[in-house]
């Protein structure tokens, strides 16, 4: 198990932040990651002008399963520094080894293991649109499997409900039946379409399966955010779009 440890002293870790605009922060204690697969440490330095971390990067939507901050915090600052160069002090790796580290110090910090996997899935679908070569390929694989997994969780919906029987593991069958077929094509489905992630499968997987189960959740949960916000919107007008005067 690898292990994080204050940089300065060598004793337990202290994360110290500063908050920059509510959503960015700055470090102001360097910590120190130890991985069991490499002699260095992992360092990330006090580095106030180069260096900020949104915490774990989530969006809003998904917040309801994984927050923004939680055990897990040392290991998202952590790797919002592995993949910036030049931002931490250590041995050079990839951006994907980068995302390992993140879910091995999740874990060591006692984030469960379903969280931490699923964590690592969406920094490994970041590194996927952002680095990935052709990054025509990979944005198009993320967005298809994303796309074709949230149609057809709502095709799915609407067959147990007897709206629209034409999913062939589904169709008009009985309750039970529809229940069964539909759990494994959520399975079945996801794990075909991630073989388009080629090297990043794995992530892909999770991803789909987690989607396609949750699905519903995730479109009830930013129906009701939209409507909130349109409602704050037309009360509070445009301000709430500034966010907290903080110092620069």
């Amino acid at each position: 198990m690898g292990r994080f440890h204050d940089a300065l002293d060598g004793g337990p870790l202290r994360l110290e932040l500063r908050s920059i605009d509510g959503r960015s922060f700055a470090l102001l204690r360097p910590i120190a990651y130890v991985a069991d697969d490499y002699p260095e440490p992992f360092v990330v330095p006090t580095q106030l002008e180069t260096f900020r971390t949104d915490m774990a990067s989530v969006p809003w939507v998904f917040t309801w399963l994984v927050p923004r901050s939680g055990r897990f915090l040392p290991a998202a600052v952590l790797h919002d520094a592995l993949v910036i160069p030049g931002a931490y002090l250590g041995p050079v790796i990839s951006r994907p080894e980068a995302d390992r580290l993140f879910r091995l110090a999740a874990a060591d910090l006692g984030t469960g293991r379903i969280r931490a996997w699923l964590m690592w899935a969406a920094v490994t679908m970041a590194t996927m649109w952002d680095t990935g070569r052709p990054r025509w390929y990979w944005r198009g694989a993320v967005i298809g499997l994303i796309g074709v997994v949230t149609v057809l969780g709502i095709l799915a919906t609407l067959d147990l409900f007897d709206v629209w029987n034409h999913l062939p593991w589904m169709g008009e069958r009985s309750l039970a039946a529809e229940l069964v077929g539909g759990a494994v094509g959520a399975l079945v489905i996801p794990a075909v379409l991630a073989l388009t992630w080629g090297r990043f499968a794995p992530a892909g997987i999770i991803t789909g399966v987690a989607l396609a189960f949750l699905v519903h959740v995730t479109l009830a949960i930013a129906a009701i955010y939209t409507l909130y916000w349109l409602l704050e919107r037309a009360v509070s007008g445009p301000q709430v779009r500034r966010g907290p005067p903080f110092a620069r």
